[in-house]
């Protein structure tokens, strides 16, 4: 008797296995389009729109396995399998059920679909060791003081209403004068309904384009001598950046524009992940390793070093004014004294825009993000395990504080 796997298993944003009487096979792609891969009768591209019930499905290759028919062997039983990765590496095969299958069931899984499985892990492993690198390089992302960005506007997004479809006249309505009123008083209606949906699409379009009018001069104009306008693009501008971690911070521009302050609030060390993984030659279980303690710190003290870096320079970007940043980092820890939560500043950094303009934003990946605040006045004092010990902040520019 046959074993037909059917079921469709999501293993990764983004990334299936599909299990079938004609082999395993990944899927991989975002929502409304994916690419399968492995099955006995090729490889497919299958795209369609969320929502819309529209879809397609086009063939892009031949099939791995041997066969070209793929249909439904006679008095083969049908089950599905769910393959999962657990934190731990290890590869679990079980059943609709959420039962475990059989060790003669996962031997054959695995026979089916060897390749497809192991791309799997692959990608299991990367999105693990991906959550170290973003922490490691946020920093790569910070744009060079030399080239203000230009306001990219916001398209409207309410799609334009459609022409309503005419109704013609049938035979009853040829025939028929009361027929053809009727038919006459639905397309009045269904184009007075049209005209009031296009007039309120209309009045929408115009508001966008006006907001949008209103911001690009905030953006490219009055950012260079309005404090107002300064405060509305900073805080875009901060809100926009999409951090590896959840990451606080306020703000205040000073001195006329000249000197902007900020408070960042710093994730803990604790809260950052700290396993690595590697996919082995052979076997099915990735091999997951726990960070050294010297590691973590030093991951740490990158990371939270890249963020001060990154916001510095998004400010000097798109800030023109703005002479000086002074950015103090800060994170929640028990008093020794007392016991209490209280907040405790692990650094403080000021920076000028001549001296910011010295770093070579070229070649940001041979910038050490802990090394380069080093360069400018900067409060900060860590043990040689890589402990930092609290510190009081700068309250203003470094030569006035």
């Amino acid at each position: 008797m046959g074993i037909r796997f059917r079921r469709r298993i999501k293993l990764a944003p983004g990334v299936h296995l599909n299990a079938s009487g004609s082999g395993l096979s990944v899927s991989a792609g975002p929502r409304g389009a994916s690419m399968t891969f492995g099955g006995r009768r090729g490889t497919y591209m299958n795209m369609g729109v969320p929502g819309t019930g529209l879809y397609a499905r086009e063939r892009v290759g031949v099939g791995s396995l041997h066969g070209a028919s793929g249909g439904r062997e006679r008095g083969s039983a049908e089950m599905s399998v769910s393959v999962s990765v657990e934190d731990d590496g290890t590869v679990i095969f079980k059943d609709a059920d959420g039962n475990p299958l059989s060790e003669q069931l996962v031997k054959q899984t695995k026979e089916q679909g060897k390749d497809e499985i192991r791309t799997l892990l692959q990608t299991a492993c990367d999105e693990i060791n991906e959550r170290i690198s973003s922490l490691e390089e946020i920093h790569l992302s910070t744009p060079s003081p030399f080239e203000p960005p230009m306001y990219t506007s916001i398209p409207f997004q309410s799609p334009k209403p459609v022409d309503p479809v005419t109704v013609r006249y049938g035979l009853l309505a040829k025939l028929f004068k009361s027929k053809r009123k009727e038919v006459d008083e639905l397309n009045e209606k269904s184009r007075s309904a049209y005209q009031c949906e296009l007039e309120s699409w209309t009045e929408r379009l115009r508001e966008h384009n006006a907001r949008e009018r209103v911001r690009k001069a905030l953006f490219e104009e009055k950012v260079h001598f309005d404090l107002a306008a300064m405060e509305i693009v900073l805080e875009d501008t901060l809100m926009d950046i999409v951090w590896p971690r959840e990451t606080l911070l306020s703000s205040e521009i000073r001195d006329d524009g000249s000197l902007v302050m900020i408070d960042v609030d710093l994730p803990e060390i604790e809260n950052l992940p700290s396993k690595t993984a590697t996919v082995p030659s052979r076997g099915y279980k990735l091999s997951i390793k726990e960070l050294s303690a010297t590691r973590q710190q030093q991951l740490y003290m990158r990371h939270v070093h890249g963020i001060a870096f990154r916001i510095i320079g998004e400010v000097f970007c798109i800030l023109p004014k703005v002479e000086e940043v002074v950015l103090s980092g800060y994170t929640q820890r028990p008093d020794a004294s007392t016991g209490e939560i209280q907040d405790q500043y692990l650094y403080s950094v000021s920076v000028k825009r001549d001296e910011w303009s010295g770093i070579n934003f070229a070649c940001l990946k041979d910038v050490d993000p802990t090394e380069a605040l080093g360069r400018f006045a900067i409060r900060r004092e860590v043990s040689k395990a890589g402990k930092f010990r609290a510190i009081e902040p700068y309250m203003c520019g470094a030569n006035a504080s």
